[in-house]
């Protein structure tokens, strides 16, 4: 097959012209309460065709070897009645032509697990729920596993086959009482480790424990408090509220968001680092080469609390003047890739969590994350647990807890940052241009951050 790619993709009669083949394999599991909702194991194959002519852009998807010649050619005739309505020159960002194979090494392949087993694993998780406790009516779990192996050839030459795995879900216990509900859960995600899934008893009982206790806890009481944040809601603050202003596509197509994102400015203190790395391999965000066959790396979006990079793609570092960073993503051969991250973190501190804890007369301890919603530099996030901080010790568990503000004004605020960095993987993952969920990972230490709006009852 390499060698009819790489001929078919030289000989196109565009300006600069790519292919990309994928074969995969799924498996998905799923429970709601005692019914299995799903168990099914598929496979997929197909693969798309993107061409650049004269500043327009032409897609087309096939799902057979025999069409290429005929979808080239549909490309070509898409992009160049494209380029008629073109207003801004196109330009892609050079790279280095590369010729390479990727293959796993996974620590533990979900591919030589039987999917009786991985059934058995999942019907024990649900077990334990459901007998936990009276008021835990019911429950939802969810597992996939997705072995993918792709080929990339390019007009300029750079022929690349990769293979990759990832795999995710969620183990989560529902509480219900007088038309309350409150849920506690256990997500889980891997590049490389069926491992992650397993003996995770204690903590498929700490999400029963999370579900009834929020049942009995109190409203948090609405106001500005100082607020510490565990690893995984600041890797998600990190990802949602910063890691998507970053992202080139959005930067060029807002010029409100260029005025806000100018490289230089100050936007924390020097103890702030953000980074969006592709290299570490295990997380669901870690990829060798982006889907433009370009090499990953460790991209810094703020150094020492000034903005010093932002993600790209050829296509928007061309545009920007700035260097590929090996960003541009699609979420199968169905999508043309755009600007999106792969595991974005805070960088670790020096601070320890006593340390945080010290001079906190009042303040919310916010763990994990229900999810949120961002608007520009707003944001609005929903912690699935948090406790009271009172004089320097952490106290009541509360519920109803939101965060909310600006993110610049946010990133600012944050005036401790723990050395006690930690990686977070779930199942879910990062929606936008409507291909989701794609694999991202996230991480933080513990952060403190002063001044910030925590919803609640009044």
């Amino acid at each position: 097959m390499k060698d009819m790619l790489k001929e078919i993709v030289a000989r196109a009669k565009a300006d600069y012209a790519e292919i990309r083949v994928e074969d995969s394999l799924l498996t998905q599991i799923s429970y709601k309460g005692r019914a299995l909702e799903n168990i099914s194991e598929s496979a997929d194959f197909g693969g798309c065709v993107r061409v650049l002519v004269r500043g327009g852009w032409g897609f087309v998807s096939f799902n057979r070897l025999d069409e290429l010649e005929k979808k080239i050619a549909q490309a070509i005739e898409q992009a160049t009645l494209i380029s008629h309505h073109v207003n801004r020159a196109t330009k892609l960002a050079p790279v280095k032509v590369v010729e390479d194979a990727v293959s796993l090494a996974p620590k533990r392949d979900p591919r030589k697990i039987s999917l009786k087993e991985k059934k058995q694993i999942l019907e024990g998780y649900n077990d334990i729920i459901l007998s936990y406790d009276p008021l835990i009516g019911t429950s939802s779990i969810s597992y996939f596993d997705k072995y993918s192996r792709l080929r990339f050839a390019n007009s300029e030459g750079t022929y690349i086959e990769q293979e990759k795995l990832d795999l995710g879900g969620a183990v989560v216990a529902i509480a219900s009482r007088g038309g309350e509900t409150q849920m506690g859960h256990f997500p889980f995600g891997s590049s490389d480790d069926f491992g992650v899934l397993v003996g995770k008893d204690e903590e498929v009982r700490k999400a029963c424990e999370i579900a009834v206790g929020l049942l009995e806890a109190k409203s948090v009481k609405g106001g500005e408090y100082t607020v510490i944040v565990d690893p995984v809601l600041a890797g998600v603050f990190a990802h949602e509220a910063f890691g998507h202003l970053s992202e080139g596509d959005n930067v060029y197509e807002d010029k409100n968001l260029q005025k806000l994102m100018q490289l230089g400015e100050t936007y924390g203190s020097s103890i702030l680092n953000i980074y969006d790395t592709g290299i570490e391999a295990g997380y669901r965000g870690y990829l060798k080469y982006d889907d433009e066959g370009v090499p990953t790396e460790k991209t810094y979006l703020i150094k020492n609390g000034k903005l010093v990079s932002r993600l790209h793609s050829r296509e928007t570092a061309g545009v920007m003047g700035e260097k590929p960073t090996g960003n541009a993503r699609a979420m199968s051969y169905r999508h043309a890739p755009i600007c999106r991250m792969r595991n974005t973190c805070i960088q670790g501190g020096k601070a320890t969590f006593e340390d945080m804890l010290k001079g906190i007369k009042l303040g919310v301890y916010a763990k994990d994350s229900y999810g949120g919603q961002t608007s520009h530099e707003m944001f609005t996030f929903s912690a699935g647990e948090a406790h009271m901080i009172r004089d320097g010790k952490i106290t009541e568990l509360v519920k109803d807890v939101t965060l909310s503000g600006n993110v610049f004004h946010t990133l600012k605020n944050i005036d401790m940052i723990g050395n006690d960095f930690a990686m977070e993987d779930s199942g879910g993952g990062c929606g936008k241009g409507g291909q989701t969920p794609l694999p991202v990972s996230h991480g933080s230490p513990h952060i403190r951050i002063s001044k910030v709006i925590v919803g609640g009852r009044k």
